[in-house]
């Protein structure tokens, strides 16, 4: 009898630790959170959609230019990536030891491409490329801000005379936006000229790039943050950081800012920012012959943190709505706290960087290039488009059937004329199911400009009927019972018809 208990109490706790242990696990299994990182998205229906259109109007773009695309690996070796970004370093993803190399998730596109060039021994290319970068940064998911998110850069590498890849560069910049209906400004500075005015306020040579990283905060932040951390954490003098500000405060047109500088005598005293106006000389006559001039806004205070830059470096803003040149009150203009920038910040930035080959190789190549924030763009274009959405798929034609009591579904025949659809390289659906109801196919056609209705007195005579969805409205016939229908084509001239139609651009769903 003590046996049979003992027998009893052992399964009794064996079922009782089965339950804590299995009951457990599948109480946390049933607590995952269904969502994506935090800094990262999934992509679906129209909003892809807008998105590819982004990525072609870009392609076709540096396609125009010559451009050669590349494709890199998504991690870099770690010392491949050291020493490129300054403070913007402690935004890499480090990657655990695999297999004895220390990698890390490539922070931008550039420093990848610089590889590249020096392993391959190319020594001139135009080259694009579309890929994802991924940074440990603050999302902000609604300004488009993200730790996961799409780059399209362009560059030019190779030994050419001055400033005339960077002037075609900005001419890049401008047909993207045309083509992307956005009117931008494309703020510039030079390096040169930046350090040379450190050089001249007083700024010590160690200490120029950290000054630097934090004048390139005065989109974001009004002066006298910016002046206060360089005082208090970077340790500059508080007279040196004051005459910094009554430089970096200024921009302009190109030839009002050279001007401007050339008329003061400490500046253009000056080795670095001498040669850095000779650029910035340069750049004005090809950009007015190039058309891009009056796009561009020479800004003092620009710097871009990121330490491989040698020359020309701009950043693209959204241009605010209704902004206007007010004649005579730009020169010499006083940046302030988001002045002309809109609530994403720069939607496309680069510049030149001389000395990055070098890094990796025995031979300097001179590069400069852009690249194009896609994630900030979409967000722009998407936030235009407003409450109307877009097609979540991009499906001209419905193929449906209806009947009577004898209906079967008509499938072979529906198939029959999606294929015909097909090989004329129309987009067409049609429902997966034998004998669908009409209301079903046309809830299923919502997005859908068009429908080839099917029906059985119809076909004996080699007809279908050609209806415009989203209107009410079907074809041209004067009875409004046959507009509701649809209009009778034969089915040699349906390609004809739909193609007709689909070019008129007047569709209500297109």
């Amino acid at each position: 009898m003590l046996r049979v208990l003992s027998r009893i109490n052992r399964v009794v706790v064996s079922d009782l630790f089965r339950r804590l242990l299995f009951g457990n696990m599948a109480s946390k299994e049933a607590k995952i959170s269904l969502k994506a990182p935090k800094g990262t998205r999934d992509w679906s229906g129209a909003d892809l959609l807008l998105r590819d259109h982004v990525f072609d109007t870009i392609t076709n773009v540096f396609k125009l230019h010559g451009g050669t695309p590349l494709d890199t690996p998504v991690f870099e070796l770690k010392e491949i990536l050291a020493g490129k970004y300054g403070e913007e370093a402690r935004l890499i993803y480090n990657l655990e030891d695999q297999g004895g190399e220390l990698c890390a998730l490539r922070y931008d596109l550039t420093v990848p491409f610089a590889r590249w060039l020096a392993m391959n021994n190319v020594q001139q290319i135009k080259r694009y490329q579309i890929a994802k970068v991924y940074r440990r940064d603050q999302p902000a998911i609604a300004r488009g801000r993200m730790r996961e998110f799409y780059q399209c850069d362009f560059d030019i590498a190779g030994a050419y005379d001055p400033m005339i890849p960077d002037a075609e560069i900005l001419r890049v910049i401008s047909e993207t936006f045309d083509a992307l209906d956005q009117e931008v400004t494309v703020k510039l500075n030079h390096r040169r000229i930046l350090d040379g005015l450190f050089a001249v306020a007083g700024v010590p040579a160690e200490k120029t790039r950290p000054i630097s990283s934090a004048v390139d905060k005065l989109d974001k932040e009004p002066w006298e943050a910016v002046k206060k951390e360089m005082v208090e954490q970077k340790g500059l003098p508080e007279e040196v950081a004051d005459k910094i500000g009554q430089y970096v405060l200024n921009k302009g047109t190109l030839d009002e800012m050279i001007q401007f500088i050339k008329s003061d005598p400490n500046l253009f005293a000056n080795d670095e920012i001498k040669a850095g106006i000779a650029d910035m000389e340069l750049l004005s006559s090809y950009s007015k012959e190039l058309n891009t001039f009056d796009k561009i806004s020479f800004d003092l205070s620009l710097a871009r943190g990121l330490d491989y830059y040698t020359g020309l470096i701009f950043e693209v803003i959204q241009k605010p709505p209704n902004a206007k040149d007010a004649d005579g009150t730009r020169y010499p203009e006083k940046s302030s706290k988001n002045q002309d920038a809109s609530a994403v910040g720069s939607i496309a930035a680069g510049g030149r960087y001389d000395n990055l080959v070098g890094m990796y190789g025995k031979k300097q190549i001179p590069c400069v290039g852009i690249s194009f924030g896609v994630d900030r763009i979409f967000t722009i274009l998407k936030a235009r488009r407003g409450e109307k959405q877009g097609r979540a798929r991009e499906v001209d034609v419905y193929v449906m059937a209806f009947g009577g009591k004898e209906f079967d579904g008509l499938l072979l025949q529906r198939m029959s004329v999606a294929r015909q659809l097909w090989e004329a390289g129309i987009k067409a659906e049609f429902t997966a199911k034998v004998k669908p109801r009409l209301p079903q196919q046309f809830k299923a056609a919502e997005d859908v400009p068009l429908a080839v209705i099917l029906g059985q007195d119809e076909l004996a005579e080699g007809k279908v009927r050609l209806k415009v969805l989203g209107t009410g409205k079907g074809g041209e016939e004067k009875d409004d019972k046959d507009k509701d229908q649809g209009r009778l084509v034969s089915r040699d001239d349906l390609v004809q018809e739909v193609k007709k139609l689909l070019q008129t651009n007047t569709l209500p769903l297109r």
